[in-house]
């Protein structure tokens, strides 16, 4: 009984909220519908009691199913890691090459940044992620990566499940005329009859099931393979952003430098081996890149007016869309190949502690102002909190 009180508390209870949410309501159903469809298929289409290999297919079903689900919370409840409010450098020298969070009273660690979502600074953030409720960051990077990884591979053999079932069940229900085919769900041609009866509503089922295991194999499978490519780097997703700026900026400005990223361990095994380690080092950072509107932006989430790719390529994330004048300036901190993340410049100075208006936007609405293309400088409200 201590034991359990012990793994059980109050603050446990609390991260329960995070299932209130759009997000892992629509993940966990769609893996609720795929894993019970596929175990009520495999019953249809490979009886698991008869033989050694209907009894092997139930039991990967299952495994997938535990695994998958193993990794998703993990990556929802253990969460990224947070910088300790109040935090500082060991050494104070350190501090000036540190950004200072006025939200948290602390300084950044390296590699750390601020969610406005979870409202903390994150340790090696790479993204908040909406379909687990939370950042993925230094202590749960590896669960969210083995979940992106697992899932597909479920959806693959719960797909192949759905396609065998609905050929095995209409072809005991076809009769063939002489100038026709009919198909009978009422009743199989099956000595037994199946313990599970396969109707017009069980194949609607089962094809619902099929489209769902395909799209997430698609969708989730196109996002395994985006972060293995940053991992493989040693990278997280805000510094992929970090490490484009200043290759952006040295050929800018023609500039005979090569620019290196400082976390990279020279191979691809050392770097993924690097998932879930963080090597402190204090660093200067890149830092945001000022930006002039030269469109019109109505803050839509999926613009039709910004052109296609602009259009698919919406981020998929609760972060808000800024509406955008032409003449305003734009501080951008990050961003995707189609869309940039970032700061209004309210009044032509961007200070620290006024409110912020801070959101996505399309990348082909603005452009970069030539006489500010990168702006290295820290801003006041940081100078002085130093």
């Amino acid at each position: 009984m201590g034991t359990f009180c012990s793994v059980i508390k109050f603050e446990n209870l609390q991260e329960l909220k995070r299932l209130c949410h759009w997000g892992p309501i629509i993940a966990l159903g769609v893996i609720a519908i795929c894993s019970t469809m596929a175990m009520i298929d495999s019953v249809l289409w490979y009886w698991p009691l008869h033989t050694t290999g209907g009894s092997v297919n139930f039991i990967m079903l299952i495994n997938w199913t535990v695994m998958i689900l193993y990794n998703y919370f993990n990556a929802m409840f253990i969460g990224p890691g947070f910088v300790p409010l109040g935090w500082k450098p060991e050494d104070s020298q350190d501090s000036m090459y540190l950004q200072y969070c006025k939200v948290c009273q602390a300084h950044k660690a390296p590699r750390s940044h601020h969610c406005r979502k979870c409202n903390r600074c994150v340790m090696k953030m790479d993204h908040h992620c909406p379909w687990i409720n939370n950042c993925c960051g230094y202590q749960n990077h590896a669960s969210f990566t083995l979940f992106l990884l697992l899932a597909p591979l479920g959806c693959i053999h719960a797909a192949f499940i759905f396609v065998m079932t609905m050929y095995t069940q209409l072809y005991n229900r076809l009769s063939f005329g002489w100038n026709t085919v009919k198909i009978d769900m009422s009743a199989a041609r099956r000595d037994p009859l199946p313990i599970i009866p396969f109707g017009l509503a069980a194949f609607a089922a089962t094809l619902f099931a099929l489209g769902l295991a395909l799209g997430t194999t698609i969708a989730v499978g196109m996002l395994f393979f985006i972060q293995m490519k940053i991992i493989l780097g040693n990278k997280t997703s805000i510094e992929s952003w970090i490490e484009e700026k200043a290759k952006d900026r040295i050929q800018y400005y023609q500039l005979d430098e090569v620019f290196v990223f400082p976390y990279d361990m020279g191979s691809r095994w050392k770097n993924f081996k690097q998932i879930e380690q963080l090597k402190q080092k204090a660093d200067k950072r890149i830092r945001s890149v000022r930006y002039r509107v030269i469109e019109d932006y109505s803050g839509a989430c999926c613009p039709l007016n910004k052109g296609i790719k602009t259009f698919f390529t919406s981020p998929c994330t609760e972060e808000p869309r800024i509406r955008l004048q032409k003449g305003e300036f734009i501080l951008a901190t990050r961003g995707l190949r189609y869309w940039l993340y970032g700061d209004k410049i309210l009044d032509d100075a961007f200070v620290e502690g006024v409110s912020r208006i801070r959101g996505w936007f399309p990348r082909n609405c603005v452009e970069k102002c030539p006489c500010d293309a990168e702006t290295d400088q820290v801003p006041e409200g940081e100078k002085k909190n130093r």
